[in-house]
């Protein structure tokens, strides 16, 4: 039996996140009874509380983002919007609450990876909102000092990449390919104030939008 490469990334991803997630969570433990056996914390244990958080919100992040979803899984609001707070433990990101319900575990993947690649916008800190109506996706990233990289968001419209895709960009890559595959498709939309990413059913797809 032969896999494609997009199969084996999912696996090699899920795979990676499963086996890490294990050991950070033992740390967390650790640190946690060890905070409640002296009565102040102090700052270094602060930090290191913090970091292990972090850590591990993000590799919840990329097990939904880059691991595999098979066509009837379904991921509620509740677990994303855990994870999503988690990755704001240092304040320089805000991101807004993941819309309510139970969604196909792919939609959730592809708007994860919509989210990493706004995060791109915003080096210096920022805000994302994630909103959802009528199975039309908005992922819009917002800052006082936006930065988007005009050839990586190309990507998501379908424009070849001039330059070579850096492994902190591979999203960029990732979520065109995925779309069709679940029967969506994406434009992108670059002004001073914002970058928007639009996820919409195939079938109500809109022209591209200069980026």
């Amino acid at each position: 039996m032969s896999y494609n490469t997009n199969s084996l990334a999912t696996m090699i991803g899920s795979r990676i996140c499963h086996d890490l997630i294990s050991p950070l969570g033992a740390v967390n433990n650790g640190l946690e009874l060890m905070q409640l056996s002296n009565s102040t914390e102090s700052p270094e244990m602060s930090l290191i509380s913090q970091s292990v958080t972090y850590a591990n919100a993000r590799i919840r992040f990329f097990r939904l983002a880059f691991g595999m979803a098979s066509e009837d899984q379904m991921t509620g609001a509740e677990e994303v919007n855990t994870i999503l707070h988690d990755l704001q433990t240092d304040g320089r990101l805000k991101i807004s609450d993941f819309p309510q319900g139970v969604h196909p575990r792919s939609q959730v993947r592809a708007i994860l990876l919509a989210i990493l690649c706004a995060e791109q916008a915003i080096p210096y800190g920022g805000q994302i909102a994630i909103t959802e109506q009528n199975g039309t996706w908005n992922v819009i990233a917002q800052s006082d000092r936006l930065k988007p990289d005009p050839e990586l968001w190309g990507l998501l419209n379908g424009t070849d990449l001039a330059q070579s895709l850096t492994p902190a960009a591979v999203q960029f890559a990732i979520l065109p390919e995925l779309l069709p595959g679940i029967g969506m498709a994406c434009s992108t939309r670059l002004t001073p104030n914002y970058a928007e990413i639009r996820i919409t059913p195939a079938s109500h797809h809109p022209p591209s939008q200069d980026t």
